[in-house]
Parts: C-alpha cells; structure tokens; sequence
C-alpha cells in the first residue's frame, strides 16, 4: 500500500512539474515574442521620427535660405555682376561664387537686358550687351557723362538671381542725388515721335493686383523683343526694380504689384516705324 502511495505521488509530483515547466516555456515564449515586437515598432517609430525630422530641416534649410534674400521670399542672388563703361565701352563681368561664367537663358530673344538710368532717373536707355566668353559682355554705347545706376536682367541656369541697382559713374558724374525731384504727373498722356500713348490704372495700392494699360490710340505696336511692349518701374530712389511684359499677347496691359507706398517711375516701351519710342510716367502708390 505503502509503495502504491508513494508511487501516485511520485506520478503526481512528476506531472504537476510537468505542468509547470510546459507553463513556464509557453510565458517565456510569449514575453519573449512580446519584446521583438515591442524593439520592432520603436525601430520603425524611430525611422518615421527621422524621415520627419530629416524634411522638418530640409524645410527649414529652403525657408532659411529664402530669408536671406535681398527681398522677402526671394533667395540670395548667387551671380556676382560688375560693370564698368570706359571710352564708349560698357564691360559686364559675371562669376558664379565658384569664379565661373554662369549660363544665361534667353529671356525675350536676348540673354542680357542692360537697364541704365541716370541717378535722377530722368535718362534711361535699355541695351542689350553681347557674350565675349568666360562671362564677359560688352557693348559700345556713347553714356553722356552723369552718374547712373545699371540694372542687369538676365536668367542664370540654376542659379538663384535678384536684380539690383550697380552704381556707374561716367566723367566726373553729379554725384549721388539725396533728394530726388520726381513729381507725379497729372497727365498720363505722352507724344513721343508723334505717337501718342495713354496710361490708366486699376486702384494704385500696396499688396494687390494693379493693372497697367496703355492705350496707343488705335495703333498696334509692332513685336519688340517677343511682345508688344515692354515695361520697366523703378521706386523714387532707383533700387526697386521691376520689369514687366503684357499680360496679353494682343493688348497692351500689364499687371504688376506694390510692396510699398510711395513715388514710381514708369517707363513704357512700344515700337512703331521701325523705332522704339520710351514713354515716362510718374506715378504715386498709396
């Protein structure tokens, strides 16, 4: 009896430890399949946290590099410009930061817009320089002496770009104006070469859609550099430059905008006979 009892225990003892190992294994199997998994998602939760990160600075890097720029918005020009005029000749020197001849795109059938106004911004001349090689370009053009203020417009290949104002001096010049005298024009009707041409705004304010039309008086222009005419507006002091086309290739309308109030100046330009005739209007935005 004896030895059957201590049989059935020694069974039972052997079973329950059984149990208890099979139980212990299967906990162990399933907390061990817990930890991959949990290791598994912070790995991934890690990668998606990066990737978010990585394009939070590379939206950072774009917006800091836009507020560099001479404008809000605008990125930092890359091309370094240099213009002398010696003799009857203007020289253009271009170099990208690395000291390279950047590539320049065709803009209105020219690579280089040359906009030169006196520093009272009462003569203006828009020339076109031709390519030399290794980022030079010249033109021969006779500059009464003055002092003035270059503008190059041009379209570099991938290279961020802002016009602005480059200071020449002709002669002995007149020295920088601290005042300037424009006056804004109560007429904005002008007869140049005996062709007349009128120009009406849409309201003159800041941070909207302003439109400019000009009407020649039932003449069409003829095609100028690609379009019907051409536009260029410089603020009161010469250093806001900005260069519009027709916002039609069968109306003389052009459609520009203010960031500040103040006094313009506004030089049309429209080509009739064989000639391009340049009409100046002052205009003030409130």
């Amino acid at each position: 009896m004896k030895q059957k009892n201590m049989l059935t225990w020694a069974i039972s003892a052997i079973v329950y430890l059984g149990l208890v190992i099979g139980g212990y294994t299967i906990y162990a199997s399933l907390d061990s399949n817990n930890d991959h998994t949990g290791t598994h998602a912070s790995k991934t939760n890690g990668n998606e946290e990066n990737e978010v990160n990585n394009e939070q600075a590379h939206n950072v890097g774009h917006t800091s590099q836009k507020s560099n720029g001479m404008d809000s918005g605008q990125p930092k020009s890359e091309v370094v410009t240099n213009v002398k005029y010696e003799e009857g000749l203007i020289s253009i020197d271009l170099k990208d930061k690395d000291q390279n001849s950047p590539e320049l795109e065709i803009s209105h059938e020219k690579v280089m817009h040359l906009i030169i106004v006196s520093a009272d911004l009462e003569d203006y001349y828009h020339l076109h320089p031709e390519e030399k090689g290794n980022g030079v370009y010249t033109l021969k053009f006779d500059l009464p002496e003055n002092s003035y203020k270059a503008f190059l417009d041009i379209k570099p290949k991938n290279l961020a770009y802002q016009v602005s104002p480059i200071d020449l001096l002709v002669g002995k010049g007149h020295g920088e104006h601290e005042e300037n005298s424009l006056k804004v024009d109560k007429n904005l009707t002008k007869t140049i070469n005996e062709k007349t041409v009128e120009l009406t705004t849409t309201e003159l304010g800041i941070n909207k859609d302003v439109t400019l039309s000009f009407d020649t008086k039932g003449i069409t222009p003829e095609p100028y550099l690609g379009a019907l005419g051409h536009v260029v507006i410089l603020d009161e002091k010469g250093e806001k430059f900005v260069h519009v086309h027709p916002a039609s290739e069968e109306k003389t309308v052009f459609k520009t905008s203010f960031d500040k109030p103040g006094i313009y100046k506004v030089w049309g330009e429209f080509k009739s006979d064989g000639k391009v005739n340049i009409y100046p209007f002052v205009i003030e935005v409130k």
